[in-house]
């Protein structure tokens, strides 16, 4: 153990796990929803149907819970203390075949969540280490709430890939509801072998649904983990445990030799050496050798090297009364993997901003990122907001900077971009954030005042283009000539479903006349200006499904109700778009440049669908693409355009070439298409022969949400 060493000291381990693991209790009333295991102070990891029952959800929805908060009970030498925490990283339950898991099923995959507690530096003891789980091993588990007298003992079985299956001693606790989420401790080892997921209830009446009476022959106290080497292999690609163990320093690291060199300079004698590392050990929340003997200046930069924030807290302490030092600071430390952009006192400063703004500016978080970064790599697909901070750190400026001076990095920028979407007092605190995070690095003020210039104008551009009120239908075959329907509407605050019975099955008046109703009972201020866009969601087989075709009206109606004619109706098929999910770049790319990026058409029948993949390729500033080729090929393109992320793709379905479509919406601009589109619909219902085609329009915003559970689990109900 060096210098820096972890804040105090877990109690004696014979009281187990229970200092490492935290309480999870129900918002609803209190009472204990299960437990989880302590990674650091301010990360918590626990089963996704924990976090569940804690927000009072399905005990197995999928789909991630947002930015809703929860309460966690941490353990450490202060006591016990409650924190409000969010969902960083969601690892969902799912079937051991795919799918979704249902109440009753036995066993089922998945089912991680990582929590991100709003708790300062110290307030827990140490982590406990980690080892793969192996049969025979005994553990111990307690229940949620941490009560002494709720430990169960158990012993590992068997292993069956994700699944240890435990069985518990024939006297003492039973594990049962609360258990979940807990860390099984193996004394022996003095470390984790695994989290505690569900346990196997004894046999029911098919009848009564009440337990039978018991016999010998009934499986008694068996319950299954998940075991740590598949808590490893399920949160290692999400870089979690990276960051947790980043390993021994090297001696002949650049970063390492830097940074000793840079702290002989700025703290040149062994009282300032001390002074400053004591202050950097209560920054960054750990322990320290005492007040007479400082760290070795190599203790001190192996300290900067392993602990993330470390760097960003000691160029803290120097910027004011030794800029020069903190700039070489910082310059040696960013040779290295470990350090991350923001101090302990900023990130927690950042989260506490976070917190206090709307969810629905939170829900335009990843909008902003794509506006503040059009040119970044992908972000990890469908993550939390804190996962996406988290990734926002690692990225470096914008290269947009003088000759020599620091660049802004990517996350203060985003947050220009997130700021102006917040009221003044909120706008206000992210800024006076921002300008101290500048201010620490060395950037110059007008290189920040020149992206919160582009912010602004951005938020400019977008009042111009208010946000248009959608309607959006999973539309999923049946049996012959009928669909199944999921439904939901975004009004401008995020998506919600509004239908309720996933299973019917509908003809197309049927469905139509559901739609219909759905529309009717929107907000009338919010489609005051423009009519409700409906994005019909298919699978590759169903893009030309002529929903727009369908017709409401009832045997008393006096209008036809025809949902293309009435509604710009547009098709969405996120099966095609993430099937490759190395162009969701290429795709947020091109969706930014909407208003000035190249149309291709596609009209040559002799194109092999390879020829068009190139030419897509060579055109990456293409945005919209209009197909007319005979049918066969024709949707051979349109998928091989969505696939690629071609965000407008246009065709007629009735027709195989010389489209009528394809020249009328030529006059269209692209942003109007949705109109334009509608418009020819109606005018083929007044003129048909001058209006024969039958225009198809797949429109995929990336500035908009689409159902998660529809991308992954669309058999689910929501």
């Amino acid at each position: 153990m060096g210098w820096f060493r972890a804040l105090g000291s877990a109690p004696d381990e014979d009281q187990d796990q229970g200092p490492f693991a935290a309480s999870i209790p129900r918002a609803r009333d209190g009472r204990t929803a299960g437990a989880g295991l302590v990674l650091d102070s301010d990360t918590v990891l626990t089963c996704a149907h924990v976090v569940n029952d804690a927000l009072g959800r399905a005990l197995f929805d999928s789909r991630p819970p947002g930015p809703d908060e929860l309460d966690v009970v941490l353990r450490g030498p202060r006591g016990s203390e409650r924190y409000p925490a969010r969902v960083a990283h969601w690892i969902a339950p799912r079937h051991k075949a795919g799918g979704a898991v249902h109440e009753g099923d036995d066993e089922w995959h998945g089912d991680l969540a990582v929590l991100r507690v709003d708790a300062p530096p110290g307030s827990t003891f140490p982590p406990p280490r980690r080892i793969a789980m192996s049969a025979d091993q005994r553990v111990t588990v307690r229940h949620g709430s941490g009560h002494g007298a709720t430990f169960a003992e158990l012993t590992v079985k068997s292993l069956e890939g994700p699944v240890g299956y435990l069985d518990g001693a024939a006297t003492g606790m039973a594990v049962g509801p609360g258990y979940s989420g807990g860390p099984l401790w193996h004394r022996q080892s003095r470390a984790v072998v695994g989290l505690m997921t569900a346990y196997f209830m004894p046999p029911h009446d098919p009848d009564t649904g009440k337990p039978l009476p018991y016999s010998p022959q009934q499986l008694v106290r068996r319950s299954w983990a998940i075991p740590w080497q598949h808590v490893e292999a399920e949160l290692r690609p999400l870089g979690v445990l990276d960051a947790e163990e980043p390993g021994p320093v090297d001696p002949e690291d650049p970063a390492f030799t830097l940074l000793t060199e840079a702290i002989e300079r700025a703290l040149l004698s062994a009282i300032e050496r001390g002074d400053c590392a004591r202050r950097l050990a209560r920054a960054c929340g750990v322990g320290h050798g005492g007040e007479v003997l400082p760290p070795t200046v190599e203790e001190f930069a192996a300290f900067l090297l392993t602990h993330p924030r470390a760097l960003a807290a000691l160029v803290e302490l120097l910027r004011r009364d030794n800029p020069e030092e903190a700039d070489h600071v910082l310059t040696a430390g960013r040779l290295h993997r470990v350090p991350r952009l923001l101090s302990p006192r900023e990130y927690a400063r950042l989260h506490q901003l976070l917190r206090g703004i709307d969810k629905a500016v939170l829900g335009r978080f990843a909008e902003a990122v794509r506006a503040a970064l059009p040119l970044a790599a992908a972000f990890p697909g469908g993550e939390t907001l804190d996962a996406l901070i988290d990734h926002l750190e690692t990225l470096t400026g914008d290269g947009r900077s003088d000759d020599g001076e620091p660049r802004v990095p990517a996350l203060l920028r985003v947050m220009e971009y997130v700021s102006v979407l917040c009221p003044g007092p909120q706008r206000a605190g992210l800024r006076i954030w921002s300008d101290g995070v500048a201010v620490r690095l060395a950037i110059p003020r007008s290189a920040l005042a020149e992206r919160r210039s582009d912010a602004q104008e951005w938020a400019r551009v977008m009042r111009t283009r208010s946000a248009r009120v959608r309607v959006l239908v999973q539309v999923t075959r049946a049996d012959p000539g009928r669909h199944r329907l999921r439904i939901w509407c975004d009004e401008g605050a995020g998506l919600r479903q509004v239908s309720t019975d996933t299973s019917a099955a509908y003809s197309g008046s049927q469905a139509a006349r559901e739609l219909l109703r759905v529309l009717e009972t929107l907000d009338p201020a919010a489609v005051d200006e423009q009519r409700p866009l409906v994005e019909v969601l298919v699978d590759r087989t169903s893009l030309n499904l002529p929903v727009d075709e369908w017709e409401g009206a009832g045997p008393d109606e006096i209008v036809p109700g025809v949902l293309g004619v009435e509604f710009p109706l547009v098709v969405h098929c996120p099966e095609l778009l993430r099937r490759h999910e190395r162009f969701l770049p290429d795709w947020r790319r091109r969706w930014s440049r909407l208003d000035s990026g190249a149309t291709l058409v596609f009209s040559d029948a002799s194109l092999s669908t390879n020829e068009i993949y190139a030419e897509l390729m060579r055109k990456l500033d293409a945005v919209r693409v209009s197909v007319d080729v005979p049918a066969g090929l024709r949707d051979a393109v349109v998928q091989v355009c969505l696939a690629v992320g071609v965000p407008v793709v246009v065709w007629d379905r009735g027709r195989d070439t010389d489209s009528h479509v394809v020249k009328q919406m030529a006059e269209v601009a692209t942003r109007e298409l949705p109109d334009g589109v509608r418009s020819y619909r109606a005018n083929t219902m007044l003129h048909p022969l001058d209006y024969p085609g039958r225009p198809v329009l797949a429109w995929a915003d990336a500035d908009r949400t689409v159902p998660r559970l529809h991308l992954t689990e669309p058999q689910e109900s929501a």
